[in-house]
């Protein structure tokens, strides 16, 4: 087969579905349109969903696998990976510094898009037959939107999560972490595979309550550790830092040149890399973070949205602004290589971070930072891969999943990977369309039960009994409810055997 033909058309997809004219302006105008439906709860919310998420961590009492604090945390692990560090370095390196400016904006944007899949991720869960909760798009378009839409809608983006997961969540990840080390540490891609196969299996076969314990304590210190590195940089370059700010807000509006005049020196380039590598690291409106959103511990789905809102704000406006405000005031975006080409995005944060930093050392912190940020990916997506695996074959597959799983990572560490690259690119886009499509009709719902919830909890302080007395009699409170404790994802998945 011709490896070549396939990655050129593959990429030829991936430019079209993550493009100008079809994914990108459906995100950007779900974002638009939740946001004035939801009434701007990311602008006047996003501290209560900090409170509840982070410093009190957890609904005490409630239905759920893991607490708030380890749903946002595994969803962050998914999300804070080589986007926020090598996607960055491409929007930048291409749409030029304006470019950041449009990731701001999708981050923004895509708050209340992740509110509102989070919302219908915990509104619309069950219950497997090992009695752990199962939800995100895979079952809230099947149960949410009635008839053979809302089915075909559910089965597709189960499809393609599975198919996603293996890519983007697996074997892009694993060969990241392989190929930095290698570059570093002169530790061989082989050993890397066999270190990450055994480490990702004796996680994932503790299911998601192992993961959410990982991630509860890693992510936090994976995200600290990289930011301070950061913010060291900045504050020794704080001369730089207003009139780079400067250059982010007027280079948006009329693009920029840089050496040998790149393609960035058009706006419409800006804005699209900074929309698409934006996407690319927080997941708006793609859906994935609904499916651990599902899985928490919650009295009521406005609560964990919130939460799961506030996953958006940490991965965009604080690790992305860190990359990008970085590569802009040590001035590596414009620098060249020998050959006199703009330097790669692949080694662009890294030399960003050596320059803005005492000694030669500065690259490890991106090296150190770039594996702990692609491992934890790989166990997010292990998640996400295996809640659709379950929605597709039932609870009997997902072992031989997470086997499989751990496996394939060893192939991604010692493998070329062009073809896979472009594939996780289209099968990303091709989760979100159905995604997006259900957002938008499933809206009027998510913005009645939102404006009735925070009329009488605007703080997310009331307790369980409390929620119980001013939600009772609501249109699908106590159908939740059963359905919580009780339901089964076996029933919703024989009511489309048909399909399958």
């Amino acid at each position: 087969m011709d490896w070549e033909a396939v990655e050129t058309f593959l990429g030829d997809i991936g430019s079209f579905i993550w493009g100008p004219f079809f994914l990108i302006p459906l995100l950007l105008g779900t974002g638009i349109y939740l946001t004035i439906r939801l009434g701007g709860i990311q602008f006047i919310r996003l501290w209560a969903g900090l409170d509840l998420g982070i410093l009190r961590r957890k609904d005490a009492g409630s239905e759920g696998d893991i607490s708030q604090f380890q749903a946002l945390t595994t969803a962050l692990a998914a999300t804070v990976g080589t986007g926020n560090i090598v996607g960055v370095a491409t929007a930048i390196g291409i749409g030029g510094p304006g470019a950041l400016f449009w990731m701001w904006v999708t981050g923004v944007l895509g708050m209340a898009s992740k509110y509102t899949e989070a919302y219908l991720g915990v509104r619309f869960r069950t219950t497997d037959e090992a009695g752990e909760k199962s939800g995100g798009p895979q079952f809230y378009l099947q149960r949410g939107i009635k008839g053979p839409l809302g089915k075909i809608l559910g089965l597709s983006f189960a499809i393609f999560a599975v198919l996603a997961c293996f890519g983007i969540g697996n074997m892009t990840q694993g060969n990241s972490i392989a190929q930095n080390l290698d570059h570093s540490f002169s530790i061989p891609t082989w050993v890397t595979g066999l270190i990450l196969t055994i480490a990702t299996m004796i996680v994932l076969v503790g299911g998601i309550k192992s993961i959410g314990k990982v991630t509860a304590g890693f992510v936090p210190i994976m995200i600290i550790f990289y930011v301070l590195g950061a913010l060291y940089i900045l504050i020794a370059n704080i001369g730089q830092v207003p009139a780079a700010f400067a250059q982010i807000f007027t280079e948006a509006f009329t693009g920029t040149s840089a050496v040998g005049g790149f393609a960035g020196s058009a706006i419409i380039i800006a804005v699209q890399y900074g929309v698409a590598r934006g996407i690319f690291s927080n997941e708006s409106g793609m859906g994935s973070a609904a499916i651990a959103a599902a899985a928490a511990q919650t009295s009521h789905p406005v609560r964990q949205g919130l939460v799961s809102m506030t996953q958006t704000f940490i991965d965009t406006i604080i690790v992305v602004s860190c990359t990008g405000l970085v590569i802009i005031t040590t001035g590596v975006w414009k620098q060249t290589d020998e050959s006199g080409e703009q330097i790669s995005a692949a080694i662009m944060t890294g030399e960003a971070f050596t320059y803005g930093l005492p000694g030669t050392w500065g690259h490890w912190i991106v090296t150190i930072g770039l594996v702990m940020f692609a491992y934890s990916t790989i166990l997010g997506w292990a998640y996400y891969g295996e809640r659709n695996i379950e929605r597709l074959f039932g609870r009997k597959a997902v072992m031989p999943f997470r086997v499989l799983f751990s496996a394939v990572v060893f192939v991604g560490c010692t493998v070329q990977l062009g073809v896979v690259w472009n594939f996780s690119d289209v099968m990303n886009g091709l989760m979100a369309f159905p995604n997006l499509i259900g957002l938008l009709l499933l809206s009027g719902l998510v913005a009645r039960e939102t404006r009735h919830y925070l009329k009488h909890d605007p703080k997310l302080v009331a307790t369980k009994e409390e929620v119980e007395s001013f939600m009772a009699g609501r249109p699908g409170w106590q159908e939740w409810k059963d359905g919580d404790v009780r339901g089964s994802s076996a029933t919703v998945r024989a009511a489309d055997d048909d399909l399958v």
